[in-house]
C-alpha cells in the first residue's frame, strides 16, 4: 500500500482505502487490510472503488463487497449475499433481508481465507450471470 503524497493530485480509490486503514492503526485497520488482500487475490479483474462518502468497494461486473470500519467491528457487506451459497456459514449479519448479507468481525475474530475467497468467487459468478440475463433481455 502506497502513501499518497501529492496534494494537487486527487486520491485514487486505492489511496482512500489505504488512508482508511492507516487512520485505524488498531486491530480494525489490520483486519480490513487482511480482508482486502484476500479479496484482491481472488481475481486480477477486481477493481477497488471508494463510494458513498467513505466506503471501500470491490467490484467485478458489479459490486461484490462493501467494506467498512466501525467502532467495535469491521464489516464486509455482500450486495447479493442472500443469493449466494454460504456452506462455511461466514455470513453473520443482515441475515433477515432478501438481498444483502454481511460478515461482521469483532476484535479477535478471524475469517477462513479460503472460504472467503470461495464466497467472493460465487459473488463474481452471480454478477456474471446477472450480466448475461440483462444482455438477453
Amino acid at each position: 500500500m502506497r502513501a499518497h503524497t501529492t496534494k494537487d493530485e486527487p486520491m485514487t480509490p486505492s489511496d482512500e482505502i489505504d488512508n482508511l486503514i492507516n487512520t485505524h492503526p488498531d486491530w480494525r485497520g489490520a483486519a480490513l487490510a487482511k480482508l482486502r488482500t484476500s479479496i484482491l487475490d481472488v481475481d486480477p479483474g477486481i477493481i477497488e472503488e471508494w463510494k458513498w462518502m467513505g466506503a471501500p468497494v470491490w467490484e467485478l461486473g458489479g459490486i461484490l463487497v462493501v467494506g467498512n470500519i466501525f467502532k467495535t467491528k469491521v464489516k464486509l457487506g455482500f450486495m447479493y449475499g442472500a443469493l449466494l451459497e454460504d456452506p462455511d456459514t461466514l455470513f453473520n449479519g443482515e441475515l433477515g433481508g432478501n438481498q444483502r448479507r454481511s460478515i461482521e468481525l469483532a476484535e479477535g475474530d478471524e475469517v477462513d481465507e479460503a472460504a472467503l475467497q470461495a464466497l467472493i468467487r460465487r459473488a463474481i459468478s452471480h454478477n456474471q450471470s446477472r450480466a448475461k440475463t440483462a444482455t438477453k433481455k
